[in-house]
């Protein structure tokens, strides 16, 4: 195999550094000339938290779940972004795609891309980074289950052939994976290229890495990056500082202060502090941050009654979301529908299918469908027994210290026992939380790890991927069979992405299955938190303003426009 042949061995890549320190940057002084902590300049210094939860593990874009924020979209770029509200794949690294025929597409780079070690990108290149996917062990392995050739025609063209042509996979890939200099990384061994920590990385993007504690990573703006002339782009931050997230407490005084610029975590009262102008967000009102995900109450379909249909309905009428909505996070989020496809999704909904077979709150209508499934109140206690008789009793978990996931947790299990369903909480460590759902040890969870995308078949494939295996890591955590449910996911990822048509058909028989079955309970929609000062940089996206894109850092987002919104940025005038 090509990979193989390039990966020799090295010395491992070198440790972090462990100095550790705490706090956001110093306030602007009235000049505006303030110096932030590091001695870096306040007023060209974006300080930001919420992305990162303890020390950066990584700046290796491959270990794309727990790398340091920032190393893929800031240092390391993909051949496209996606514009969400746009609803297609802009060129990045990429000047442009095309399809030559059903299993051949072609990419031609950008001219001009150096590497920050100023050598130039080439065809051979991109060829390389995707080769990486033939590793056994590579988080894109899969991919080559249907691409069978990626090969350099010229310098600057890419061809790819495909043994089947996944339109819409193909897609979502041209905009998530990223790429890596081959004459850096043919240099790593396998382990070093999958896992390793590259501290010193060598990267196309507009920004290089400066300096990383324990606490903090800090990118500095490239003055050569090839985009300012590309693509007519250029981050106004010099310099952007991600902290650990210390905790809510900590990040509120920092915003209060001014020594926050954004932070990109759920805060408790962040409606009362946008409302008292101490922030600003997307939208004046609720829901203040636009959508980033959908929060699913997830059943395990292998333990009782967990596997009936009728109960998982049941259950889904019992549950009053909108005092999660409105109770809990103080209308920062909204409602799901009960497909639970985003907001940015709404055309692929079946409106008349969702009319007739969704579900709302409606305690009577569950003790009905309870009933009727054959789940009844045989010793008067006000809660249903199995069918066998036996008691029937659930615990909801969610992990501990998440507390908004907690009190939703209490919302749903008094809705549920309302209907006369037995469900308490258990808050285990999010490590512990985290094994368990992965053995299929548990019987209610919450979850909600499948992002924004460009198609809502990255929605269903995390819902209904088969097979299901021993341990359960990334998908179907409730471990729901449906082979036809399955198929057609794959028909969906098979529809070209031009063919609106042929997606809402293809994503209405999925629907139609997912609302009779209720393998997962669509909850609400989870805020793309985002919480802005204005006291050293203005002009954050907003729904009135001329900056419309994602404002966050999150992994993943910056190809969703998070990037696009630092280069609509303005220092504030002082």
């Amino acid at each position: 195999m090509r990979i193989r042949a390039r990966l020799i061995a090295l010395a491992a890549v070198g440790g972090m550094v462990a100095t550790a320190c705490t706090g956001g940057g110093s306030s602007t002084t009235p000049d505006g000339k303030g110096v932030g902590q590091g001695g870096l300049p306040r007023s060209e210094t974006l300080y930001t938290s919420g992305t990162q939860w303890g020390p950066p593990a990584n700046y290796n874009p491959l270990h794309n779940w727990d790398h340091a924020t920032g190393t893929k979209g800031l240092a390391y770029e993909t051949l496209f972004h996606f514009d969400p509200q746009a609803g297609e794949l802009k060129p990045w690294l990429a000047e442009g795609g095309e399809w030559k025929d059903d299993k051949t597409y072609e990419v031609k780079l950008r001219s001009g891309i150096t590497w920050s070690d100023g050598k130039p990108m080439t065809a051979e290149d991109v060829v390389f980074s995707y080769e990486i996917g033939k590793l056994e062990a590579s988080s894109f392995h899969t991919l080559w289950d249907w691409l069978s050739k990626a090969e350099a025609v010229d310098e600057r063209t890419v061809r790819f052939t495909f043994k089947e042509a996944r339109y819409q996979e193909w897609d979502f890939t041209l905009y998530g994976q990223p790429v890596v200099p081959e004459h850096v990384w043919s240099k790593l061994s396998e382990e070093d290229v999958l896992n390793g920590v590259n501290d010193k990385p060598v990267a196309s993007g507009a920004y290089k890495l400066k300096s990383h504690t324990q606490d903090r990573v800090v990118w500095e703006r490239r003055d050569d990056w090839w985009g300012v002339k590309a693509l007519g782009m250029k981050p106004a931050p010099k310099y952007i500082v991600d902290i650990s997230n210390p905790s809510n407490e900590v990040v509120i005084g920092q915003i209060g202060q001014g020594q926050l610029d954004l932070s990109n975590n759920f805060l408790p009262g962040a409606a009362q502090m946008i409302k008292a102008g101490k922030a600003v967000s997307y939208y004046d009102g609720p829901p203040y941050m636009l959508s980033a995900n959908t929060a699913w109450l997830v059943p395990n379909t292998r333990r009782k009654p967990m596997d009936d249909a009728a109960f998982r309905k049941a259950l889904a009428y019992s549950i009053d979301i909108d005092k999660i909505v409105t109770g809990v996070y103080g209308e920062l989020v909204r409602p799901a529908d009960p497909t639970g496809l985003l907001p940015q999704w709404d055309a692929y909904i079946d409106k008349g299918l969702t009319a007739r077979s969704g579900f709302s709150f409606d305690t009577a209508k569950a003790k009905d469908l309870l009933k009727g499934a054959g789940y009844k109140d045989t010793d008067g206690d006000g809660l249903v027994e199995n069918k066998n008789g036996k008691k029937l009793k659930l615990k909801l978990m969610v992990p501990s210290g998440w507390t908004d996931w907690m009190e939703a947790a209490k919302v749903v299990a008094e809705s549920a026992k309302a209907a006369g369903i037995d469900v308490s909480t258990e808050f285990p460590d999010q490590n512990a939380l985290t094994d368990l759902r992965g053995k299929g040890e548990f019987d209610l969870v919450i979850n909600n790890e499948r992002q924004l995308s460009n198609t809502p078949w990255t929605y269903y494939e995390y819902m209904f991927q088969l097979p299901v295996r021993e341990q359960q890591n990334t998908v179907n955590f409730g471990r729901y069979e449906n082979k036809e449910a399955w198929k057609l996911v794959n028909e969906l990822g098979g529809v070209r992405t031009d063919d609106e048509a042929g997606m809402k058909e293809a994503v209405s028989k999925i629907q139609k299955i997912q609302l009779d079955e209720m393998p997962v309970i669509p909850l609400w929609y989870n805020g793309l938190w985002s919480q802005s000062t204005t006291g050293t940089w203005t002009n954050w996206p907003s729904e009135k303003g001329d900056n419309h894109h994602a404002p966050t850092l999150w992994r993943n987002w910056l190809e969703l426009g998070g990037f696009e919104a630092l280069t609509g940025l303005k220092p504030a005038k002082k």
